[in-house]
């Protein structure tokens, strides 16, 4: 999924996982941001999601390997075990994901994670939010690992969000990543809809808006979800009887043109090159 900030990508992926383990998936959901290595952000969570799939059904081999491998892996970083806390008392499986070339190590150690994951009647999906934060190198070996999985038939998906850069960086990072993904835009919400999402929040409490009010915000904020949020809470606020009222949109609007100054798009403008 691609888009600006504040349409609610993370919000996506977090009722995406949701449904996923109602589904009985096991999910790892990382946020990257810069400075941190994607083996770094991954090696916790295939930890614990390892130990609870070899614990699903007693003692298995495929599991047990996939720890191997995992420790292999970690081992393999540029890393110090200071940095990743592994806690594995088991010995790694040399020869398998341990080269250091993590566009050959991450596909091994994916398929090895995978198979265990079929040896236990189950399916995992990795979330990745902020993906545009990833090295080309890191989204290279995502996007291997993920091509290798699919070519094998192994229940592993990724689903992942990021800015609108996202698809120019995965074209550039391999070539088949337009066959291998699809990239969703998620934008402003219709008129519809952002009347919905101020609407139906209130009714739940016994509070309305008026129709008035409701045309106000939508032309206040061309449907942003970020933005309806904003206005939606200060009319809340400010509104002393139901149903809010057009007025009190207008005097909610100095309040939210001031907030979105001084934080939203004050953030934003100081990190804008000279």
């Amino acid at each position: 999924m691609t888009g600006l900030r504040g349409v609610g990508k993370t919000v996506l992926l977090n009722e995406i996982q949701r449904i996923a383990e109602k589904n009985n998936y096991q999910t790892i959901f990382v946020e990257a941001y810069e400075d941190k290595p994607l083996g770094a952000l991954l090696v916790p969570y295939l930890r614990t999601l390892l130990f609870k799939l070899d614990r699903l059904a007693g003692l298995g081999n495929k599991a047990k390997r996939a720890l191997a491998v995992l420790k292999s892996f970690v081992s393999s970083l540029k890393l110090s075990y200071g940095e990743i806390t592994l806690g594995l008392d088991i010995d790694p499986e040399f020869g398998t994901a341990d080269s250091g070339d993590l566009e050959i190590d991450l596909p091994q150690l994916f398929v090895a994670v995978a198979e265990a994951a079929l040896d236990r009647d189950c399916a995992v999906a990795v979330l990745v939010d902020e993906m545009q934060y990833l090295s080309t190198k890191e989204l290279g070996a995502l996007i291997m690992a993920m091509h290798k999985l699919q070519q094998k038939q192994l229940p592993m998906v990724l689903l992942a969000a990021g800015l609108p850069i996202l698809p120019g960086l995965t074209g550039e990072s391999n070539s088949y990543a337009e066959r291998l993904f699809s990239f969703p835009n998620i934008g402003e919400l219709s008129r519809e809809d952002a009347y919905k999402a101020l609407k139906d929040p209130a009714l739940a409490a016994s509070v309305d808006f008026e129709k008035g009010a409701l045309e106000k915000i939508y032309e206040n904020t061309k449907g942003y979800p970020y933005f309806l949020q904003e206005w939606g809470y200060k009319a809340w606020n400010l509104a002393e009887s139901s149903p809010i009222t057009q007025k009190v949109v207008n005097q909610a609007t100095a309040k939210v043109i001031e907030e979105l100054d001084n934080n939203f798009f004050k953030v934003r403008f100081d990190r804008l090159t000279p």
